[in-house]
């Protein structure tokens, strides 16, 4: 039997379907020094935010799942509270983004997300759920934490960890270097941020 190639035209066309079958985070992707893909996601009171609404402000997206060991760590010892009320009191935008999925670990209704962020002391400017884990996949979210700063223009200027301390101890908050709050530190001061990249660590996102 002759096998007749298909022809280039047909070849472009099978591409062209393979391409417009792709999701549509598969097109873009958070990149250090890139603007932040653009993005809208509904809050634990229903409200939507969108980061076009916060041009002019430098954002933090904080990825959260409070069953996350890691996540643990940094609230129980108070630190992300610490960090969220810090730099929200200089007019940071703070959003905690949930991507774990229906029935998976972290995945909480809005009420009970909000139970736990009072009862922590959590002070984002706003939780946001992201079960189809359409932003997480966006942003590249691997780990909670996972954690990225954009800055005025829409920048994304550092993602990675939140510190230089990969373990589940609350005590190693103490002497660990905060990338995320060096980073803000040196947006504030109109200074470029000199560590704009580390490895995140923590659990896995839940998708």
């Amino acid at each position: 039997m002759t096998i007749i190639p298909p022809s280039r035209p047909a070849l472009r066309a099978l591409a062209l379907a393979v391409l417009v079958a792709l999701p549509a985070w598969a097109h873009a992707a958070a990149v250090v020094g890139q603007p932040a893909p653009a993005f809208s996601l509904p809050d634990t009171g229903g409200v939507r935010h969108s980061l076009a609404d916060f041009r002019g402000r430098t954002v933090v997206l904080e990825w959260l799942n409070h069953d996350c060991p890691f996540v643990r760590k940094q609230y129980d010892s108070g630190n992300m509270q610490r960090l969220q009320q810090k730099h929200t009191g200089n007019g940071v935008v703070w959003l905690s983004v949930v991507s774990s999925a229906p029935g998976k670990q972290g995945f909480f209704p809005p009420e009970k997300a909000n139970e736990l962020t009072a009862s922590k002391g959590a002070k984002p400017t706003a939780v946001l759920l992201d079960p189809e884990g359409t932003v997480g996949r966006l942003y590249g979210a691997r780990t909670t934490p996972h954690m990225f700063v954009i800055d005025p223009a829409g920048t994304l200027v550092y993602a990675g960890g939140i510190d230089d301390r990969p373990s589940t101890d609350p005590d190693d908050v103490k002497g660990a270097r905060n990338h995320v709050d060096a980073a803000l530190g040196e947006l504030a001061a109109g200074k470029p941020v000199s560590m704009a990249t580390t490895n995140p660590y923590g659990c896995a996102v839940k998708y």
